[in-house]
């Protein structure tokens, strides 16, 4: 004959099973990115990247003169420069990354490589996040600071002034509007007179002065002698029929002989071709300084934002250990 055997279950035994599986339900359910603690991460390494770039900007610029002798040296400028900007990215981003993996919410039943992942992918992006923000801020908010501060710099290393010879140089060089201004002095010294043979005239005898017809004439050749010689260095030399011409000009207008006219011309359209090859040879020495400059430093940016990244990417790994103790 069976027996039957009623088993009894205890409700409050069973309770903690049924009351568990929802939440690691829940816990496996739920997303493995936490932006809340990444915008706040990315929104603290702004604000630090922000006021460290202000502050960098006014030690920088206290320390640079434009008397000689004074202030620092363009090279430490530049490695003063590179090593604060390398600072604020560990500063920064590192502050960024351990708030992301601090403030991260707690997953439950996620092995611990997987949390150690999420945590360095949380300080990532937050690193990735504050960059873009600290760029935008930086276009935005201390932009004419920065420029300032470039201007103020290249002043003070003479590049403004090359700059100005390049373009004065190029404009004679393209025959543009400004190169009466640029070839004035070298065409008015073609004219001079030699006022030494006109002192030892005898007593009494005077010079006639000059008619209308006659000095409108000498106003008139002065353009056209500069437009020779514009041409002339253009094409890198002046030809024989319009150093001819010139010297004949030279000779009606300062009475030397036609010989001495051409000495004249010749030598002075050679020391105007000298100063525009100097002049040339500047513009070129300070596009090639300015090259190697921005090449230089968009290497130590990379530099400095790689480091930002693996900063804040361990620093969110820490907070995450120190938020699971």
């Amino acid at each position: 004959m069976n027996t039957l055997h009623t088993v009894t279950v205890d409700p409050l035994a069973i309770s903690p099973l049924v009351e568990d599986m929802p939440a690691e339900r829940s816990s496996a359910e739920s997303s493995a990115v936490s932006w809340g603690a990444i915008f706040a991460g990315a929104a603290a390494a702004s604000a630090l990247s922000l006021i460290l770039l202000i502050l960098g900007t006014g030690l920088g610029m206290s320390s640079v003169s434009p008397w000689a002798q004074t202030g620092i040296s363009a090279a430490a400028f530049g490695v003063s420069t590179i090593l604060w900007l390398t600072l604020t990215q560990i500063a920064a981003s590192g502050m960024g990354g351990y708030l992301a993996g601090r403030l991260r919410t707690k997953w439950l039943s996620v092995q611990t490589d997987e949390v150690y992942f999420r945590d360095t992918a949380h300080g990532f992006l937050s690193w990735a996040i504050a960059s873009l923000a600290t760029a935008t801020l930086l276009a935005s908010v201390i932009g004419s600071i920065v420029s300032g501060g470039v201007q103020a710099g290249a002043s003070v290393a003479g590049g403004l002034a090359s700059t100005a010879t390049a373009a004065a140089a190029s404009g004679v060089a393209k025959g543009g509007v400004g190169d009466s201004g640029s070839l004035s002095y070298f065409v008015d010294s073609l004219f001079r007179r030699d006022m030494s043979a006109a002192n030892s005239a005898p007593v009494g005898q005077t010079v006639a002065p000059q008619s209308g017809a006659q000095s409108r004439s000498d106003a008139a050749s002065t353009p056209e002698v500069v437009g020779i010689f514009v041409t002339s260095l253009r094409t890198g030399a002046l030809t024989a029929e319009d150093l001819r011409y010139v010297s004949q000009l030279v000779a009606d207008r300062t009475g030397l002989a036609q010989p001495e006219a051409e000495k004249r011309v010749g030598a002075t359209f050679a020391r105007a071709q000298a100063t525009l090859r100097d002049a040339e040879a500047a513009a070129k020495e300070a596009a090639d300084k300015a090259r190697k400059v921005s090449a230089y430093t968009a290497l130590w940016l990379f530099v400095s934002l790689l480091t930002g990244a693996f900063t804040a990417s361990f620093a969110a790994t820490y907070g995450g250990r120190r938020r699971d103790l």
